[in-house]
């Protein structure tokens, strides 16, 4: 009798997949696809408008980026208020060039841009002066013998130009007592601001100032009329020594006392003084078409010249005058 069958017994392996439900992810994806979408649907629109526009048209775009005031002020190409759908594009694409804006004439365009060049020529000029300003002071600054004389020395931008008025003090004037002869450390300095003024093209001005001391016999003969003339001109001759260009004189005068800088003490020393202008472009024009203003306050000058007698030229040389009162006031 067979006996029972060797086997092995098998274990039976039961496997249970546990399924894990997930949370919900939201749409903060579709959020920022969006966004993507949005932003590379303004790129080719962009990249659409920059090939179909004009030449022009992108000039007149870089223009107003660059000076937005200058582009609004002018308009006309690239800049014109049109129906382009770039504005100042004009009203076809394929032109080269934009369109005025509406209503807007040739003749008022080309004023308008007219405009724009002189005040950017204004601009420049005055840069050009401060520039010299700055300049004139360095140098002396930086010279020990000019150093002592920086408290004669005024410089100022005025309306007609760069003013630099050398004054005079108590115990150093600017030229001999009552004379047009110019002292030695005076004209060291003058020489020295003669070569700079050739730094810039625009013409100089030199007018000479005296205090209100009056001469005895004034009424009859040399005054301080003649006597701010001659150190005006004495002044001339001492900038073009140091180097300036002759031609740039366009303006040589004396005016004596009547445009005091001290106006509440008339015989204060800093009234004794030369004013060299460097002229703008708007100032030399007024000079050449002679459409100055008067200088100075009317009643004053009308004081001026009767005291003073009438200014003129003089045929005795510097010095040669009569004996002045406070000769050392001059």
């Amino acid at each position: 009798m067979a006996g029972p069958v060797d086997r092995k017994i098998q274990p039976i392996v039961i496997k249970r997949v546990k399924k894990v439900v997930h949370g919900h992810h939201g749409g903060a994806w579709k959020i920022a696809y969006a966004d993507f979408v949005t932003a590379m649907m303004a790129f080719f629109l962009l990249m659409w408008l920059l090939g179909s526009t004009s030449t022009g048209d992108l000039n007149g775009i870089s223009d107003y980026f660059k000076t937005p005031l200058k582009v609004a002020l002018s308009g006309g190409s690239g800049s014109g208020d049109s129906s382009s759908v770039i504005k100042g594009g004009g009203q076809d694409l394929s032109r080269r060039s934009g369109a005025l804006r509406r209503g807007e004439t040739p003749e008022k365009h080309s004023t308008i841009n007219l405009q724009v060049a002189r005040s950017e020529a204004v601009r420049e000029e005055r840069e050009r002066l401060i520039q010299l300003k700055e300049r004139v002071e360095e140098v002396i600054f930086r010279t020990p013998a000019l150093a002592e004389l920086r408290d004669q020395i005024r410089l100022e931008l005025t309306a007609d130009g760069l003013s630099i008025q050398i004054v005079d003090a108590n115990n150093r004037p600017t030229f001999a007592s009552g004379s047009a002869v110019v002292q030695a450390y005076m004209r060291d300095l003058m020489r020295t601001i003669g070569g700079l003024l050739n730094e810039v093209e625009n013409p100089v001005s030199l007018t000479g100032h005296t205090d209100a001391a009056p001469y005895v016999g004034g009424n009859r003969g040399y005054s301080n009329w003649e006597l701010s003339a001659e150190r005006a001109n004495a002044s001339r001759r001492e900038l073009i020594a140091g180097g300036m260009k002759p031609e740039k004189v366009l303006r040589v005068m004396g005016v004596g006392p009547v445009v005091p800088l001290d106006k509440a003490n008339p015989l204060d020393p800093m009234n004794r003084r030369i004013a060299i202008v460097v002229l703008n472009q708007a100032s030399q024009q007024r000079i050449l078409r002679s459409t100055e203003i008067d200088i100075g306050d009317p009643v004053v000058l009308k004081k001026a010249i009767a005291s003073n007698g009438p200014a003129g030229a003089s045929d005795k040389p510097a010095g040669a005058m009569d004996k002045p009162a406070g000769a050392d006031k001059q």
